[in-house]
């Protein structure tokens, strides 16, 4: 299926339907998959023993909190939260006098998170971490609020990434930072993988290049902007693909190394062969899991031939 001709607001709806999915699966850092997923994106074993499990769903694409220099007392605000992943890890950066705070607009991930968050401890407080229902261009935060705005692999999803830039500006105090992991385009992409549904809510097809990344940014106010590839490899994202229920491929030869080995389908449920039959139940595209998915189009495409896990870095001016 297209999302060409979708309005913005039904893309987001889109969206929001597959991350709610993705909520209900079962997902978690137990599973070997997933785990090797965070792993792979920056996560070490240490913060991922941290957090509860259930608050990694293999949905990453870097570790932002790696990167963000938190320090003690800052409040912190993490774009497109999911089940609370690096909200717990920049809690106990920033201690029970900071603040932590997720937004997300998903119902599923945000209760996901608060009972994630209930579970935590090792250092999350409680008062130190909050979570509210919102689009990211449109956050219930005052002006000049924040110290640091983070986001792991959600910028890429919405529609109006100039108006998410100028949200960021507008919360972060004089002086702020953002530190974000998020996907960028290397090089355009071809047609059918533009207009891809799941290559959209795989973070694919949403992305804009790093050339516009760095000029939005700057568009909304920032200043010392800085897009760099994190050199990770992208296929990490199969890893997760026999995780997410029988609407998966098999993965059980993958082992974790550098490079990662793509999946075969085979005549499984939702595999090319099986479109619309067994457990799957459909041939919309829309219904196929957000992992399942993903899996199947790094079977048809290098997406590192064109996109990119980078580090994205800017300043608010004094």
């Amino acid at each position: 299926m297209s999302h060409s001709q979708e309005s913005p607001d039904s893309i987001t709806s889109i969206v929001e339907a597959k991350y709610a999915e993705a909520a209900r699966s079962g997902l978690s850092g137990h599973q070997p998959g997933v785990k090797q997923v965070a792993e792979a994106f920056g996560y070490s074993a240490e913060e991922l023993a941290s957090i509860p499990a259930e608050a990694n769903l293999g949905l990453s694409c870097g570790n932002p909190t790696a990167m963000a220099s938190l320090r003690e007392g800052e409040v912190v605000v993490d774009l497109g939260c999911g089940a609370g992943i690096d909200v717990l890890l920049a809690a106990k950066r920033v201690g029970s006098k900071g603040k932590a705070i997720g937004i997300d607009m998903t119902d599923s991930m945000l209760d996901l998170a608060r009972r994630n968050a209930a579970q935590s401890n090792g250092g999350v407080m409680p008062g130190c971490v909050e979570f509210h229902k919102a689009r990211i261009d449109a956050m219930p935060l005052r002006e000049g609020s924040v110290d640091c705005v983070i986001s792991n692999c959600v910028i890429n999803l919405a529609p109006d990434k100039p108006a998410v830039f100028r949200e960021i500006a507008r919360v972060l105090k004089p002086g702020g930072r953002v530190a974000v992991s998020d996907i960028a385009l290397k090089k355009p992409l071809p047609p059918e993988l533009a207009n891809d549904i799941a290559a959209l809510v795989g973070c694919i097809a949403g992305a804009i290049s790093l050339e516009e990344y760095e000029t939005g940014l700057r568009e909304a106010g920032f200043s010392e902007v800085q897009i760099i590839d994190a050199q990770a490899d992208l296929n990490a994202y199969a890893l997760a693909g026999d995780q997410a229920g029988c609407c998966s491929p098999s993965m059980t030869t993958v082992e974790p190394t550098t490079t990662f080995e793509l999946p075969v389908l085979g005549g499984g449920c939702c595999s090319s062969t099986n479109v619309g039959g067994g457990c799957c139940g459909s041939e919309d595209e829309t219904s196929e899991s957000l992992h399942a998915g993903l899996a199947e189009l790094l079977t048809r495409y290098d997406v590192n031939e064109y996109a990119a896990s980078v580090k994205v870095f800017a300043v608010k001016p004094s």
